[in-house]
């Protein structure tokens, strides 16, 4: 059932015991109940990720999932789509924390670099999931939940090494039960590559802990984990002419002479980042139908990127008087920026759960505040002999406090038969007050912000599910979403057009079986939008952000299809596709990066230590931008990998796990991913054939 805590397992009608580990369960995840399109991805399955590539790429094969990755081969900065959304779209949790950035609403993966080492579990939930916490999942949501404990005194030792230099090490120690109270376990890896795209290289350090005490009615567990990132940009994708004379080509760093030619490139083109997330996860039981969740968290994230910038109006920084070596005025010369970053996020989040024979209700409270300082600096103005170094040109802060109120009750009216309710009610204050790092020529210095905004929605959903021949289940639903503009479409807007509120009304139903030797489902979607925000497929050409724009009417609508067959214990074999109409009602034309099919066939085999993983994924052709100009496209795609591994125990002391994965088998030329600016297309190519082989001790 939907919220009961994790603590909680039901052995019969009124009876419940205590579980290792299960601390802290969520709200946010839904139940085998629940009239919800979802899948989820469980431990056993993770732990077979032995990969050097970001969560996007794990959950890539997932129905109506797209992943992209700016070097073009999973490492570094990486991306998910949702039935056509971005990220900003999609509510990631980490037990019920929300792990998206309070402004932009994105996840930034390479912030929290080898996460899914933290996690027990990933759920997946397609459509309009009305979230306890955090923004409003339009195009859907991901819920991490945090690793449990082990009873036992154990750990794992990994090394990979693969195409483009790419390598991981990691080492995970686990206590065990102690005083069959008490239990601690850490982790942590290294991750790095070159990039399958020139120079975009990336190293990222990750690290986890966690420590509890399991009581009999009273878990306590302390959380904590994150790391740091050192990426070099490749930001900016190819043109087609590029891409036909070297397709890994990667324009950021560019150093250019006075005629424009590069001669070189800027070698501190990297974004650096920090984070590390707190969590304190309280859980009580006062008797087998009442239970208590209470989280406190913490977030901090402090970071930068340089930039080499060439032939810059130096007015635009507002850098007056620079001269060069000779007395001479100097008003536009090649320079090097630096943007920095620095935010603070915390909060509680409180909810009670009742349970008894037919009736689960959870209800709470969620306090969220976020604030954040940003600025930039001139570091280097080649052509300048006075200039000094470090000049400020731009500073905000910005503040945002989000407050949820939430309610969910799941009633079995008969044998079988669920009806369902969720409400929250959502309360967001945001200001953002300062400079802009963008320069307002008709003012004649730096944009002025000065943004305060007030927002009250009110998020609903019901539905039915019916569970019928042990096997079966029917379900229906519908909901309403709200949700608010980004800071990105707030600062980057004009004053006469200002960016609304967005709205869906999700009509949902499907039907699911789960039997020993097949598992699948069928779901159809309805998704109606009033003011939509959608990519145009442009950039700011000051900041690389991609630019969206309100449209009055649109809709999303498909038809999601999953099967996996088990005709012997150890083969397998399924797939999924995605069937959609992504349509701008007033423009008539299709939507942004919304293809028509998504597809994955896979199967696989798993008997005396031996496995073996093959998929095939098709993604169709997609617009760049929302008025369907068939020269600002992404082509269709086919992408088919291969994952080996063999394991075996030696001495009943330890199993040794060897895997290789070759990935893109037959050696596509694609790219999952592109922009526009000015008319052109930029696209963003992917790894052409490559491999990696890794190795893990388990103890």
């Amino acid at each position: 059932m939907a919220g009961v805590p994790n603590v909680l397992e039901q052995v019969d009608d009124s009876t419940y015991i205590q579980t290792l580990g299960q601390i802290d369960v969520t709200a946010m995840h839904s139940g085998v109940a629940d009239p919800v399109a979802q899948t989820t991805i469980g431990i056993e399955e993770l732990n077979k990720t032995n990969s050097a590539e970001d969560i996007p790429y794990i959950l890539q094969n997932s129905v109506s999932v797209i992943a992209t990755s700016d070097a073009g081969n999973g490492v570094g900065y990486t991306d998910v789509r949702m039935r056509g959304y971005d990220g900003t779209r999609i509510n990631v949790t980490v037990g019920d924390v929300p792990l998206n950035d309070a402004e932009s609403h994105k996840v930034y993966w390479v912030d929290t670099p080898d996460l899914i080492q933290s996690a027990d579990n990933v759920q997946i939930n397609r459509g309009a999931v009305t979230s306890s916490t955090g923004t409003g999942a339009f195009g859907g949501s991901i819920n991490l939940e945090s690793k449990k404990f082990s009873e036992k005194f154990g750990g794992k030792v990994t090394a990979l090494y693969g195409s483009y230099n790419t390598n991981k090490e990691l080492v995970n120690i686990t206590s065990g039960l102690l005083k069959e109270k008490w239990a601690i376990e850490g982790m942590l890896s290294h991750t790095g590559s070159d990039g399958y795209m020139e120079r975009a290289s990336t190293e990222l350090g990750s690290y986890m802990i966690q420590a509890g005490y399991i009581g009999s009615a009273t878990k306590v567990k302390l959380l904590s984990f994150g790391g740091v990132e050192h990426t070099y940009n490749a930001w900016d994708g190819i043109t087609k002419e590029q891409m036909a004379k070297n397709r890994r080509y990667n324009p950021c760093g560019e150093i250019k002479d006075d005629n424009g030619n590069v001669i070189s490139f800027y070698d501190n083109q990297k974004d650096n980042y920090i984070q590390t997330n707190n969590h304190i996860i309280i859980t009580h039981n006062f008797n087998a139908h009442w239970g208590l969740n209470a989280t406190a968290h913490y977030t901090y994230g402090n970071g930068w990127y340089d930039q080499y910038k060439n032939a810059r109006t130096l007015s635009e920084y507002t850098l007056y008087n620079m001269y060069d070596s000779d007395g001479n005025p100097v008003t536009k010369s090649n320079l090097t920026r630096e943007k920095r970053q620095e935010s603070h996020f915390g909060g509680l989040i409180a909810y009670a759960v009742y349970k008894n024979r037919r009736v689960t209700t959870d209800f709470g409270v969620s306090w969220n505040t976020y604030s954040s300082l940003h600025k930039g600096y001139v570091t280097n103005v080649f052509k300048a002999a006075n200039f000094n170094g470090n000049y400020e040109y731009y500073r905000n802060n910005s503040l945002k406090h989000d407050v949820s109120v939430f309610a969910k009750v799941n009633w079995e009216a008969f044998n079988g038969f669920n009806i369902y309710a969720d409400v929250q009610y959502r309360y967001v204050n945001y200001a953002i007050n300062g400079l802009n790092d963008v320069y307002d020529y008709k003012k004649g210095g730096m944009q002025g912000i000065d943004i305060k905004k007030l927002y009250n929605f009110v998020n609903p959903k019901v539905g039915v599910s019916y569970r019928f021949c042990k096997y079966n289940k029917v379900y229906a639903s519908a909901s309403m979403a709200n949700r608010e503009p980004t800071r990105r479409d707030l600062v980057n807007a004009i004053a006469e057009v200002q960016p609304k509120t967005e709205r869906l009304y999700d009509v949902e139903c499907g039907y699911s079986v789960e039997h020993k030797w097949i598992k699948g489902s069928v779901n159809l979607y309805y998704m109606i939008y009033k003011d939509q925000l959608v990519l145009t497929g442009e950039q700011n050409p000051d900041t690389y952000e991609a630019l969206y724009m309100n449209i009055d009417n649109s809709y999303r609508r498909g038809i999601e299809i999953e099967a996996i067959a088990t005709p012997i214990k150890c083969l397998w074999f399924g797939g999924n596709v995605t069937l959609s109409q992504n349509k701008a009602i007033d423009y008539g034309t299709e939507l942004s990066y919304s293809p028509s099919v998504i597809a994955t066939i896979k199967a696989g085999v798993d008997t005396n230590g031996f496995s073996a993983v093959w998929d095939t994924r098709y993604v169709g052709r997609q617009y760049i931008t929302n008025y369907s100009e068939s020269n600002l496209t992404i082509d269709a795609y086919w992408v088919t990998n291969l994952s080996l591994g063999y394991e075996f125990n030696v001495k009943n002391a330890c199993k040794i796990h060897f895997g290789v994965a070759l990935n893109n088998l037959f050696n596509a030329e694609y790219c999952a991913n592109a922009s526009s600016y000015d008319g052109e297309a930029y696209y963003f190519p992917q790894a052409k054939f490559n491999a990696t082989g890794n190795v893990t001790v388990s103890f």
